[in-house]
């Protein structure tokens, strides 16, 4: 077969100058420019490094939150208290798709009673006065109905002050629950809190669960995050903090959460997720569905990128 003169030119030998190459210079060199540019950019143009909101924070800012939150975790009606698997099994909370119960599938890997664990466990574990210590025997003396509405009614009264200040709530009979998350409010706003709640009784734990969720059952980090434009109808997660972008990729994801029936359901999560599972499943039998498997024939995009190829190799 004879090469083509293209071909034949290719394959002769370098016949002019040559001199000596330094590829180890050239990578340090190349190595320091892109390094400095790295950091340079990075210096101007990275997200910023917002501190971290912790329980001892979120006590100073917003104290009447903390104790409002707390009371609804005493009474078992915060967010964590009715989510469901994996948490608890609070009837009709799970999330499905069609007939199936994805959360319950699950079952219940992380159990918490809101009550023992964000505001009873911690105070037993941290020094006591005599109030706390009170107020704890009276709260463990009293029956399950009992506690529900004592912690109830202040969780109540707290949603009706104007202003949301629990140092303004009405004289009522709330028992033990005023001195509980006083106590628990001093306990946090000293920084006690955010160590007790993280290690749960272990000296080793790096396990942020119980004050995330914590505080997450409370307004203020809702109020941060929208304040960031970081919230579910702001298209939080392909956002960072303030104005700059975060994880792009992620739009497609986020883009439903955005329109109904999505935006309007409380199923939403699972019904997202079973329509990216489809979208995906999708994309990847591409090459096995008839018709679509076709579009790169009807729509010849690849001619065009390698025209020059096409161009050498067309039939005389």
């Amino acid at each position: 077969m004879t090469a083509s003169p293209r071909t034949a030119f290719d394959r002769r030998p370098w016949a002019g100058q040559t001199r000596e190459y330094d590829i180890v210079k050239e990578f340090v060199i190349a190595m320091v420019v892109v390094g400095a540019l790295v950091f340079a950019l990075a210096a101007i143009f990275s997200s910023p490094d917002d501190k971290s909101i912790t329980l001892k924070s979120w006590s100073r800012s917003a104290p009447s939150d903390l104790v409002a939150t707390a009371a609804q975790e005493l009474a078992g009606t915060s967010g964590t208290a009715g989510y469901g698997p994996p948490y608890n099994n609070t009837p009709d909370a799970s999330q499905k798709i069609g007939p199936i119960n994805l959360q319950q599938l699950a079952g219940v890997r992380i159990p918490i009673d809101t009550a023992k664990d964000f505001v009873i466990g911690p105070l037993e574990q941290l020094p006591a006065d005599p109030a706390t210590t009170t107020a704890l025997s009276a709260w463990k003396a009293a029956t399950a109905d009992q506690q529900s509405k004592w912690a109830g009614d202040y969780a109540d009264a707290i949603a009706k002050v104007s202003d949301g200040d629990y140092t303004k709530v009405a004289a009522g009979d709330y028992g033990p629950v005023p001195a509980l998350t006083g106590s628990l409010l001093a306990a946090a706003q000293g920084g006690a809190l955010d160590g007790v709640m993280q290690s749960q009784g272990h000296f080793f734990s790096t396990n942020y669960t119980y004050s995330l969720l914590f505080l997450a059952d409370g307004t203020y980090l809702e109020d941060q995050a929208r304040a960031q434009h970081l919230g579910g109808d702001q298209w939080g997660m392909t956002n960072e903090t303030g104005s700059y972008p975060g994880q792009s990729w992620l739009w497609l994801y986020t883009f439903w959460y955005q329109v109904d029936p999505f935006a309007s359901s409380s199923n939403a999560d699972a019904l997202v997720w079973g329509l990216m599972m489809a979208l995906t499943a999708g994309l990847l039998l591409i090459p096995f569905i008839p018709g679509l498997r076709s579009i790169p024939r009807w729509v010849p995009v690849h001619r065009l990128i390698w025209r020059d190829y096409y161009r050498s190799h067309q039939k005389p």
